[in-house]
């Protein structure tokens, strides 16, 4: 029987191993002063009260990075067990065009013009892994538009989340490809590039004239 984090709305896999709790009515905590709205939990056994990992997202994050994270859980056989290094998950973001930090470039990459980043730190304050050793490092994500200002979102990845589960959030995170909204956050002008329906179509027609 899965318990949850805060009583509040949860999904469970079939084979009871990955939750997913909708958090923010409860206000568990906060990520650069925004609070959680996701947490993503993985188990050895179904039986366990004890999650293996645990992952963070507050309520902005793109939800194509989230979908794209939660796909790639669901499908393993094993959710606990890490593929791979940190690497993976610098790599991931560089082959889309983000470039690695200067003075960390195996575990840090920020976007094009620094309105976002990824990196290995001390995770936070009630970040809980099953590994209750203080001054664990897991992946923090954060969108900052404009640097100084509130954060946009925020994702804390607990020390013991699969780095290739990390580098599947980071490649969707970080994917130039257009995405579709209804409307766009405050803070991104000058960093989204907005395509209006019929836009293509219509420049389309005016070549082939």
């Amino acid at each position: 029987m899965w318990p949850t984090a805060c009583d509040t709305f949860l999904y469970a896999s079939p084979n009871g191993l990955c939750g997913a709790e909708w958090t923010r009515a409860a206000c568990s905590f906060e990520l650069g002063d925004l609070p959680v709205a996701w947490q993503v939990s993985a188990r050895t056994r179904p039986d366990s009260a004890l999650a293996e990992w645990n992952a963070y997202f507050t309520a902005s994050l793109p939800h194509e990075a989230l979908t794209d994270f939660l796909l790639a859980l669901d499908a393993r056989t094993e959710p606990a067990f890490s593929f791979g290094g940190p690497e993976a998950v610098v790599a991931a973001v560089c082959a889309q065009g983000w470039a690695r930090d200067i003075d960390r470039p195996h575990t840090a990459a920020l976007a094009p013009g620094l309105s976002a980043g990824i990196s290995l730190e001390e995770v936070p304050p009630l970040v809980r892994d099953a590994d209750p050793r203080p001054g664990r490092f897991g992946w923090q994500a954060w969108a900052e538009p404009v640097v100084g200002d509130q954060y946009l979102w925020c994702a804390s990845f607990s020390s013991s989340v699969p780095h290739d589960l990390v580098a599947i959030f980071a490649s969707s995170l970080s994917s130039p490809h257009p995405v579709q909204r209804s409307c766009l956050p405050a803070g991104v002008e000058g960093q989204l590039t907005v395509v209006r329906p019929g836009a293509d179509r219509q420049r389309r027609a005016r070549g082939a004239e």
